[in-house]
């Protein structure tokens, strides 16, 4: 077979994400947009929803609106890894800000991972939340040797609980041969990112919280004679004491501070028609999300009901069509795992990952405006727990303070929120990745 035409898309093939069959898009109650607010959100992902459920339950009328339905950007189209994957390491982290900054930011992202469990049984959320553990596979010889370097660099703390797996013991974790070893964050997890996203959705209606979908934030003036905001959207204005840009990897000229400082990157993913519970299992016998160590990196794992390959990763050097990038993800997905290559895919998708300069989430207020965005690739948890700090800083709460909320965020000369260079990285890295430098 070859699995770089269309015969490898099944019959009943979808170009919408996978999680949407078990959680299609909310409907809303219809509610008419109201002429004020103590607080508005704009977009509905988990950081709107996360923060709107914190200034509601703290006592302020807040609306969330959002261009599109409620959760349709990357909170429902997501591969549903969750982890506390801070970016840089603790010596570029010490580098740049010292180290004792550099261990908050590090501590900061494991407390965020540690805070969505808790988060998720707290608000008793149905959406398969498990404690997997993530394989995080070594692509060259060369790079297990950089993580075990890695991991004698960072600071001695048994909260993160990674290890190393060497070559000879992967099966354990992977039936393949393709990866050289490679580390296990034993505290990293998975969910369904759609139900996930529905979960809070429901707990902040029952906060309370406004939500109007399809209804797009055209613009923003100040009035400054009490302090407050104008809202200009699709359905007419509105006013409001807070404005809370929640957008991140959609951030757009409404907002062109925050839009020059985040780079939108489009990923992409596939998922397999039922493989069957056994040889699904098989493929990741200790059901573990995977990543590996490539810069293009790939991620993926089996479905929440064990019976499908959920396939992601970049494929192209610009953005692309998912018909085009499903038969690219079979590719890669089927040299990982030969035994796919008759597999044929039912779902193809993509959503655009919010990433900044720093490599690191960003939250703060910038002329009167709040804002938390910029997780590159790691929204899940992050987006979740900075959305509640937000929150908890727009009431004016201790808690709501973050070792993130200080650093500066960044922007490039010559940027203003279109990726112009997103092609020549993208080939670079191939590159490197190609020669497994």
């Amino acid at each position: 077979m070859n699995t770089a035409g269309p015969e490898i898309f099944a019959p009943d093939f979808k170009d919408e994400p996978y999680w949407w069959e078990h959680t299609p898009r909310p409907a809303l109650p219809q509610v008419d947009l109201p002429g004020q607010v103590d607080v508005l959100v704009i977009g509905s992902g988990y950081t709107g929803l996360c923060a709107a459920l914190q200034t509601a339950r703290g006592g302020r009328l807040t609306l969330v609106i959002d261009a599109e339905d409620p959760g349709w950007g990357c909170s429902s189209r997501n591969g549903g890894q969750v982890s506390s994957s801070i970016k840089p390491d603790f010596a570029h982290l010490a580098k740049q800000y010292g180290e004792s900054k550099a261990r908050q930011v590090l501590v900061e992202g494991q407390r965020a991972l540690a805070w969505i469990g808790e988060f998720v049984s707290e608000e008793d959320i149905d959406c398969d939340f498990k404690l997997s553990g993530r394989f995080y596979g070594a692509h060259t010889p060369a790079h297990y040797q950089k993580l075990a370097r890695l991991l004698d660099s960072q600071p001695d703390d048994p909260a993160t609980d990674v290890y190393l797996v060497p070559r000879s013991e992967q099966h354990a974790e992977i039936n393949s041969d393709y990866y050289h070893g490679g580390l296990v964050h034993s505290k990293h997890a998975a969910l369904d990112p759609a139900a996930y996203h529905q979960g809070i959705l429901q707990r902040a209606l029952a906060s309370g919280v406004q939500v109007l979908g399809n209804c797009p934030a055209l613009t923003i003036e100040q009035d400054g004679n009490n302090n407050s905001f104008v809202v200009q959207t699709g359905k007419g204005a509105v006013k409001a004491r807070d404005v809370i840009v929640a957008t991140s990897g959609y951030t757009g000229p409404l907002t062109p501070w925050q839009q020059r400082r985040v780079i939108p990157i489009g990923t992409y993913m596939i998922a397999t028609e039922d493989l069957g519970a056994g040889s699904a299992r098989a493929l990741i016998p200790g059901g573990r999300v995977i990543v590996d160590s490539r810069r293009l990196v790939v991620y993926y794992r089996i479905s929440p009901d064990g019976r499908r390959m959920l396939f992601g990763g970049r494929v192209s050097l610009a953005e692309t069509d998912t018909r085009v990038s499903a038969p690219l993800l079979h590719k890669q997905m089927t040299t990982i795992f030969p035994q796919l290559l008759g597999a044929k895919v039912t779902h193809s998708w993509m959503g655009f990952v919010g990433w900044t300069f720093q490599h690191l989430p960003h939250l703060g207020r910038h002329n009167g405006i709040w804002y938390a965005l910029g997780y590159c690739g790691s929204g899940v948890s992050l987006a979740s727990y900075f959305g509640t700090r937000l929150g908890q800083q727009v009431l004016g709460l201790a808690e709501g303070q973050s070792p993130l909320s200080d650093l500066p965020f960044r922007t490039r000369p010559l940027y203003h929120g279109k990726p112009w260079f997103l092609a020549a990285s993208v080939w670079w890295y191939r590159q490197l990745d190609r020669f497994g430098t």
